[in-house]
């Protein structure tokens, strides 16, 4: 994965991740095993709620493999999926996009985003993955899926049936829609050269001007103005073209978030018990300050902005034209929502609907 025109040396973000990462809750073996099998049984019992709630019509023949892993392997396929997204990017530009020749740079790269995939290893319960290597796969970090109904109190079967259900929506949303995950890869692709080609002179500057701007990044986020990292490099052609992303990316989440409540009581009694306790655990609820901080320097507040924009898009559009209505959003890329539709759903009914 690694070659002298790359900016990061993947395989050793992965290991710094590894390290860096905070380990699991402790569990003897039993727990362990109950764990496991109980979320790889869940995200075999989920599709037939997601298939029933969103009577989505998959055209793939499935929805794609199912893995349960611990928080190490989740950055290691996070690392995979990044390289490939980005090497299309890197050669498009050529020798521009060549930043840090040296070994050493390269390294650096690496214990950036090992750092950054080390953070956020601990919080991801679960991740549908279309962009590894082979097929398309479903990631369920056990460790994470442990803490968080431990320290919420939740139920555990019910927990992670309704964690599988919010992740199989995405799986079915991909095999629906085959063209989505090339459309968002060519998408970010296009905003990742943008902000490349813009970015190379920061990346030539001296480190105190580096030391600055992350310094800047820092204070932002501790007064709550940085909406997201990108802020710092795209300029008014990149953040519509960001925007456009976003708009996307609403949807996928907010999708996923009513569907995993709208199969009911009847399949995961406690529901309703768990949606009032996660929401608080979304807000950051008796989170530490610093906790805070990190959350909006990486962006998580935009990623929790995301799911709720989008469940009331879905809400809405669902209320007007029906569940088979708003799922004409997944015929083509001309009836995804843009970003105003996002925040106006009528307007997406009267373009797509008549």
């Amino acid at each position: 994965m690694t070659s002298p025109s790359h900016a990061v040396d993947w395989p050793t973000a992965a290991q710094v991740a590894r390290r860096v990462a905070r380990p699991g809750p402790v569990a003897s073996r039993d727990e362990l095993d109950e764990l496991v099998g109980g979320l790889r049984t869940a995200a075999g019992d989920a599709v037939e709620h997601v298939l029933r709630v969103t009577r989505m019509q998959p055209v793939a023949p499935d929805l794609g493999d199912v893995r349960v892993v611990d928080r190490a392997t989740w950055a290691l396929a996070n690392t995979r999926s990044m390289a490939r997204l980005t090497d299309p990017v890197l050669h498009a530009l050529g020798d521009e996009a060549r930043l840090p020749e040296s070994q050493a740079a390269r390294l650096v790269g690496a214990a950036e985003v090992g750092g950054l995939l080390a953070l956020l290893s601990s919080k991801v319960l679960g991740q549908f993955d279309p962009y590894g290597p082979g097929r398309p796969v479903l990631l369920l970090v056990a460790p994470n899926v442990l803490a968080a109904e431990r320290a919420m109190g939740l139920d555990g079967p019910d927990f992670r049936l309704w964690v599988c259900l919010h992740e199989q929506t995405h799986a079915l949303q991909f095999a629906t829609a085959p063209w989505l995950a090339d459309h968002l890869a060519g998408r970010l692709g296009d905003l990742l050269g943008d902000v490349t080609a813009t970015s190379v002179g920061l990346s030539r500057a001296p480190l105190r001007e580096k030391v600055a701007t992350v310094g800047r990044a820092l204070v932002d986020a501790v007064r709550g103005d940085l909406a997201t990292p990108l802020d710092l490099v795209v300029g008014a052609e990149q953040k519509r073209r960001l925007a456009e992303i976003t708009a996307v990316m609403a949807l996928l989440e907010g999708h996923a978030d009513v569907m995993m409540d709208a199969v009911g009581r009847r399949v995961v009694p406690s529901v309703r018990t768990i949606r009032a306790r996660f929401e608080k655990r979304r807000d950051g609820e008796g989170a530490p300050r610093l906790d805070v901080v990190l959350r909006r320097l990486l962006g998580m507040d935009a990623k929790l902005a995301q799911y709720r924009d989008g469940a009331a898009f879905v809400r809405e559009v669902r209320r007007t034209v029906g569940v088979d209505g708003l799922n004409a959003v997944w015929a083509g890329p001309e009836n995804l929502p843009g970003e105003r539709e996002i925040a106006d759903p009528r307007a997406w009914v009267r373009r797509v609907h008549g």
